[in-house]
């Protein structure tokens, strides 16, 4: 029997290595688990952890995720860099997600395409799926339209003091405050947020406690987003004691914001990514938006939940998606006039 000789050996291990990689990349072997997803959620769980479990069962993709605060899980993801196991950040608004854009993968011009354009990275490497308006809910027992002030800066006025309910921490609210800094100035913008600290603001941790304080008369008004009182009357009914104003003069006050997904760059699972990125919007989920967070859908042709007022009936600023995006810069003020540790 002839002997193979080392080298020659070395030579045909080799080549074996060299098909099996091909054979497997062809596969898509290459791109990770193809039955795996890691998702970086700034969504809480109760608002879409039935979403995800829908992408699982629509695709047989197993959806690992993990839930925290937009801002918390961005600063993670600039932490890990490149080593993240993060496929995915569906994040709260745009500043979280503009964070981190240097980390992201360019997104299809197709996918891109699907939303208004204000609702996309500037860069395309993110895209908005969902549309949250701010807003102001009062309470009903001692509050009608008519006694709201046109803009955000009525609240400034010494009648409100201990009145209004807020939370600083959040990252909604802390997208509020840069379309503040875009729209009025970095100047005024911290002269606002001494205001409203001077007249004693009743601060709580999310905005389903400021609508439920509100209700009850905890507090005469919150700053919100809109959706959570729709939750309320969905569960509670028409006589729930609080309701949404949406400023007459908009501003930031009255500003759309987008909830919004991007796909990591170090992803080993790519096309399960963009098959979750479509999914968000598909017709089958942004009709849940509608019908389940009660959000503005971004995608065309679904129209908003009933006792949802239409965007085209607010009085949206005209921000761009990069307007939002310096959330450092907002915490930094919030520092500096003493609302944020």
């Amino acid at each position: 029997m002839p002997t193979i000789s080392p080298k020659r050996f070395a030579i045909w291990g080799l080549v074996a290595s060299l098909l099996i990689a091909m054979l497997l990349s062809a596969c898509g072997g290459s791109d990770g688990d193809s039955r795996s997803l890691t998702v970086y959620s700034g969504r809480s769980e109760t608002l879409v952890g039935p979403l995800m479990q829908q992408f699982e069962d629509a695709t047989g993709i197993d959806v690992s995720v993990k839930y925290a605060g937009t801002p918390q899980l961005a600063a993670t993801l600039l932490e890990e860099g490149d080593n993240t196991p993060a496929d995915v950040f569906f994040a709260q608004d745009p500043g979280g997600l503009s964070a981190v854009a240097d980390l992201f993968a360019p997104l299809p011009e197709s996918t891109l395409k699907m939303v208004p354009q204000w609702a996309v990275s500037p860069t395309g490497v993110w895209v908005g799926v969902s549309g949250r308006a701010r807003t102001v809910v009062y309470n009903t027992e001692r509050l009608t339209p008519e006694d709201l002030p046109e803009d955000l800066t009525g609240f400034t006025d010494p009648k409100w003091r201990g009145l209004i309910g807020w939370a600083p921490t959040n990252s909604s609210f802390q997208t509020m405050v840069t379309a503040m800094r875009a729209v009025w100035g970095e100047t005024e913008t911290l002269q606002w947020l001494k205001d409203i600290q001077a007249n004693d603001p009743k601060v709580y941790p999310n905005n389903t406690s400021i609508v439920s304080a509100a209700a009850v008369g905890e507090i005469n008004v919150g700053l919100v987003n809109h959706y959570y009182l729709h939750r309320f009357l969905a569960e509670e009914g028409d006589s729930f004691g609080a309701r949404n104003y949406h400023p007459s003069a908009g501003g930031p006050g009255a500003i759309v914001m987008v909830s919004g997904v991007g796909i990591l760059s170090e992803s080993d699972n790519t096309e399960n990514a963009k098959r979750f990125v479509d999914f968000l919007l598909s017709e089958e989920a942004q009709q849940y938006f509608v019908d389940e967070t009660f959000e503005y859908p971004l995608a065309a042709g679904i129209p908003v939940a009933a006792g949802v007022t239409p965007l085209s009936d607010l009085n949206n600023p005209d921000l761009s998606s990069a307007d939002l995006a310096d959330l450092e810069g907002t915490q930094k003020l919030l520092r500096e006039a003493g609302v944020i540790p």
